[in-house]
């Protein structure tokens, strides 16, 4: 029952604040020779404390769904960053004046923005190859986000981040 409700939790965020990912890659990298992974020991996300174990603990349960394993020798490992920016309130009410008479014209027109500024988050996953060729693949994720948002909306927020993100690891190399 609580997974259907997660899954309930995870389309609704989904459908109400959209999660855009931008992916870029090392071309020549061989993705099927990487199967573990860990974290960097110096990782600073950027986030609150339980907001990057409520990530990590995502990203874990997705990596491991995907056949990754978390290891002390990994294959690779994964360095995070993220960053909070204001989307400009993209609503605006127009107020003009104007007037005509004999040959003389004029006007002002002044424009009103209406609603509130949009919050959003920015989160950078890279994944870095140590012994090869350094980072190889890294995807930046931007969605809505909601400061007094509860723990469990937040949790689902980063489910659905990262089932975005990993939607592009390993990439479909052509």
């Amino acid at each position: 029952m609580k997974n259907i409700s997660i899954l309930l939790m995870i389309l609704f965020v989904s459908s109400c604040a959209p999660v855009r990912v931008n992916y870029d890659y090392e071309k020549t990298t061989d993705f099927k020779a990487y199967k573990t992974y860990n974290y960097y020991a110096d990782l600073n996300t950027g986030l609150s404390e339980l907001d990057t174990k409520r990530l990590l603990n995502a990203l874990d349960k997705a990596m491991q769904s995907h056949g990754y394993s978390l290891s002390e020798t990994p294959d690779f490992f994964i360095d995070i960053k993220s960053s909070e920016y204001q989307e400009a309130s993209r609503s605006n009410v127009g107020v003009g004046v104007g007037g005509t008479g004999g040959r003389v014209g004029g006007g002002v027109s002044i424009g009103i923005p209406v609603g509130q500024n949009k919050l959003n988050r920015q989160i950078i996953f890279e994944f870095v190859d140590e012994n090869k060729n350094g980072l190889f693949w890294q995807a930046v994720s931007e969605s809505s986000y909601s400061p007094n948002a509860s723990p469990e909306k937040r949790e689902v927020q980063f489910q659905a981040i990262v089932t975005k993100v990993l939607q592009g690891f390993p990439p479909e190399i052509k």
